[in-house]
């Protein structure tokens, strides 16, 4: 009796651990957008290596500028439906909070960009972008799945590399393309694999009492 009484309290304990779990784990970003945004970078990067293409500076941040309006209007409203169609106590505003904290992040990168447009830097341009943004995957790493703290450091040792790279031009599209291809993608799988519907909780405690 004592130990049917101990194993039902066991079940409760976990069961709430699964709970308080579910309610932090952040699941309003679209996997499947970020995967988007990523084969949107490499066809940039095929669009802006092709001889017609001015290979030119200015023509290059206009042609960053677009992916990175597309990628960010793309995403946003992605979070808003999902955060418009959630009910009951998950529609909360406070559950987006992790994409204020990464807000300071883009933000430095958006001032640093101006910066070095306005000195002549461009060529740090892409580099400095893939740090910011990796610490933009670090920022909410609490709520995000675990998974996601390998493509913030992705994002930054491909930003390194840039750095340390000799004869490197902001006009090459490729390495930026490649780069952000390959993490939005890698990115956007672990937020579909790891987004829990509503109600799945019971469920797969259900499962863990059963095995």
């Amino acid at each position: 009796m004592i130990a049917a009484h101990v194993h039902d309290a066991l079940r409760q304990v976990r069961e709430l651990k699964l709970r308080v779990l579910d309610s932090q784990m952040f699941t309003g970003y679209s996997g499947r957008v970020r995967a988007v945004a990523g084969g949107a970078s490499l066809l940039a990067a095929v669009i802006m290596s092709r001889s017609g293409f001015p290979a030119t500076a200015r023509a290059h941040l206009v042609g960053w500028g677009v992916v990175l309006a597309v990628a960010v209007i793309a995403n946003y409203a992605a979070l808003i439906v999902w955060f418009v169609t959630t009910s009951g106590p998950r529609r909360d505003v406070r559950r987006l909070m992790p994409t204020v904290d990464a807000l300071p992040p883009l933000a430095v990168g958006a001032i640093l960009s101006v910066v070095m447009v306005l000195q002549g830097m461009v060529d740090l341009l892409p580099g400095t972008w893939m740090c910011l943004y990796g610490l933009t995957n670090l920022a909410s790493r609490r709520v995000l799945p675990k998974a996601m703290w390998l493509v913030g450091l992705y994002y930054i040792a491909c930003g390194v590399v840039l750095f340390v790279t000799p004869g490197f031009t902001f006009t090459n599209p490729w390495p930026m393309g490649i780069a952000f291809c390959v993490g939005e993608v890698v990115g956007g799988f672990i937020f579909h694999r790891n987004r829990v519907p509503n109600g799945s909780i019971q469920s797969f405690v259900a499962g863990r009492e059963q095995s």
